[in-house]
């Protein structure tokens, strides 16, 4: 694969001017060229930074400009938005798409391996930031291959070659961390462009696809499918899923539609490469423990992982505490964000913003987020970012996110609102204004107006009380469904 149509990649971005250390970026649905991209960056010596497709016109401005990407890969989907993006950052020199791909390929002979390796810079992927930036996680090679190696051991299976079916974006690193684990087995990709449970079960059957990784919303509906149309999706061997635990009715279900499947969690975040910990196949045939389940399994054999309190020192088991992690799976840092960088990386473990609690057998438990992320349908939405939007909004006066259980999504976004006195503001209006600033998949899916949010005697919102106001209430309020 490297030998051929990526390093000839390697080679025509090179002769097209790019310079080792360069940020080459994409923006595209998900595609082989998207492996070919990676595969070929780091055999060039520059630095991936895969834009998020679902972003907004803005989200995406802000991150081309600030990694100064000068070469920007993309499909005939996107190729409009590209362009958009060259007027936003005249450092965007040049945008590949379609046709102009190949014939670079075909034209350049196989470049050398510039062999691109331990702490170098290797790729910058953009997260949510939780004061509505984004932040550019800076990883390298040696992350890479120390979470991709740590986990495949820590599955404590074999490790065959599979025919494994890329389903979640490429621009997140989960999936990109599936596919350079993959790449080290040997194994044959095959890439699902949009998420549709139909082309989904159509690619297992005709590719026979042994192995694959969903979230639990798409295992849901894969499922569903499956019991409602009798397809045959038992060329399945494992599943893997992250993003939140599995339900003991989900697994049962998968149990019974694909006996004998083998299943495996992983958790963990980008800037831990993105690995911490695993929730084996073994784990999940453990009858004398299902509550294990409901757990995100134990440290990767890579990681360090601890349960501490606020001034750093490590808790007792049970008791909960921000989650830490250390080891060579741990981001350089943030690009051009030193502070937040120190601030996350203080004491040499890499501050989570999870809390959670360790069972005595190792386990670990994430119980809620210091950080105030959602993880819906899983995605991450961050409600700062959120709430930042909405405050923009000329019939705001106040606001906060929370999230709220949602049977389809895991989590939903949920904006209690208070409106100006002569506004007339609708939950529908406020999911249009954010939509144009932010990506509609982080607008609010449901809204509540009220009169005053409660606030802490030093004036800070009390989210814990919102959330403790609707777990409690049943009746109507003048809140909008999801969309």
């Amino acid at each position: 694969f490297p030998t051929r149509r990526s390093s000839r990649l390697a080679a025509g971005l090179g002769e097209l001017g790019a310079q080792p250390g360069d940020r080459i970026g994409m923006l595209s649905s998900n595609s082989p060229r998207y492996i070919e991209y990676v595969l070929a960056c780091l055999w060039g010596g520059f630095v991936f930074a895969p834009i998020n497709s679902r972003w907004s016109r803005e989200e995406m401005s802000y991150q081309v400009e600030d990694a100064e990407i000068g070469v920007l890969i993309t499909d005939s989907s996107s190729v409009e938005r590209a362009r958009e993006l060259q007027t936003c950052w005249p450092g965007l020199q040049l945008v590949i798409c379609g046709a102009d791909y190949e014939q670079l390929i075909a034209r350049s002979a196989p470049a050398d391996d510039f062999r691109l390796g331990g702490d170098s810079l290797a790729g910058i992927l953009y997260t949510g930031g939780t004061t509505g930036t984004p932040k550019g996680v800076m990883i390298s090679p040696a992350q890479l291959l120390t979470s991709a190696l740590g986990t495949l051991v820590s599955v404590g299976t074999a490790n065959p070659p599979e025919r494994f079916l890329h389903v979640s974006p490429l621009f997140h690193l989960a999936a990109l961390g599936s596919a350079l684990t993959q790449v080290q087995l040997g194994s044959t990709h095959v890439v699902l462009g949009d998420f549709d449970v139909p082309a989904l079960v159509d690619a297992i059957q005709l590719h026979r696809i042994t192995a694959t990784t969903l979230v639990p919303t798409m295992i849901q509906r894969l499922i569903a499918y499956v019991e409602e149309t009798g397809a045959d999706i038992t060329s399945l061997e494992r599943l893997g899923y992250g993003a939140s635990p599995i339900s003991q009715r989900l697994l049962q279900d998968v149990r019974r539609v694909v006996p004998g499947l083998r299943l495996c969690q992983r958790y963990g975040m980008t800037e831990l490469g993105p690995v911490a910990t695993v929730l084996t196949p073994a784990d999940h045939l453990d009858a004398d423990h299902p509550e294990r389940l409901k757990s995100a399994g134990r440290a990767a054999a890579h990681a360090e992982v601890r349960v501490v309190d606020d001034d750093g020192h490590e808790l007792p088991i049970g008791d909960i505490g921000e989650v830490v992690v250390r080891g060579g799976n741990v981001m350089l840092g943030y690009w051009r964000k030193p502070d937040e960088t120190a601030h996350a990386l203080r004491g040499g473990w890499m501050h989570t913003g999870d809390l959670g609690y360790f069972d005595r057998d190792g386990y670990l438990y994430v119980v809620d987020r210091l950080k105030d992320m959602i993880v819906s349908g899983g995605e991450n939405v961050y409600s700062a970012e959120v709430e930042k939007v909405l405050a923009l909004h000329p019939g705001v006066v106040s606001c906060a996110v929370i999230a709220i259980p949602d049977p389809e999504w895991g989590e939903r976004v949920h904006a209690v609102v208070v409106r100006r006195p002569d506004s007339a503001v609708t939950a529908a209006d406020l999911r249009e204004h954010c939509g144009e600033h932010i990506a509609r998949y982080k607008a609010p899916r449901s809204v509540e107006f009220v009169t005053e949010l409660p606030l802490s005697p030093v004036g800070k919102i009390l989210k814990r009380e919102l959330r403790a106001r609707h777990f409690a209430a049943t009746t109507d309020t003048s809140s909008a469904g999801a969309s």
